[in-house]
């Protein structure tokens, strides 16, 4: 044997003897832990395999401000710009009073712009309108 092939040899020698000497170890604390002690390991384990799981599978969304509204069914829709930003503060649940102030509007122009708005996307509420923007990605 060379002197490479032997310490390939001794290192697989010695990690057998590790692995062997650690299932070992592992029957003792089987014999000796509660059985309470197991159901949380396998609880955490799952929830560790779930949360990584979850990471792979679901989709993330941009958190730097890149979202970019839908132009294509805003224009098929009829949805403009300004209606689009209304859009965006009502989904933030601000009242037609807190939209007039922050749009420099009157409560007035809010609700036409809001019944138009509600007229484009079909619905009759502000919730519906929100979710079905969202739906659409007008809003993110």
């Amino acid at each position: 044997m060379t002197g490479r092939a032997r310490v390939v040899g001794y290192g697989l020698a010695l990690a057998a003897i590790v692995i062997l000497l650690d299932l070992l170890d592992y029957g003792w604390r089987i014999r000796t832990l509660e059985t309470e002690v197991y159901l949380v390991m396998v609880a955490l384990l799952f929830a560790g395999l779930g949360a990584w799981a979850a990471t792979r599978i679901m989709p993330r969304r941009p958190t730097d401000g890149g979202f970019e509204p839908n132009r294509k069914a805003m224009a098929y829709l009829g949805i403009t710009d300004r209606e689009a930003e209304l859009l965006g503060m009502l989904a933030d649940g601000s009242s037609n009073r807190e939209i007039a102030r922050r749009a420099f509007i009157s409560e007035n122009t809010v609700k036409t712009h809001l019944s138009s708005l509600y007229g484009k996307l079909d619905v009759s509420r502000r919730t519906q309108a929100v979710r079905k923007a969202r739906e659409l990605g007008i809003l993110p």
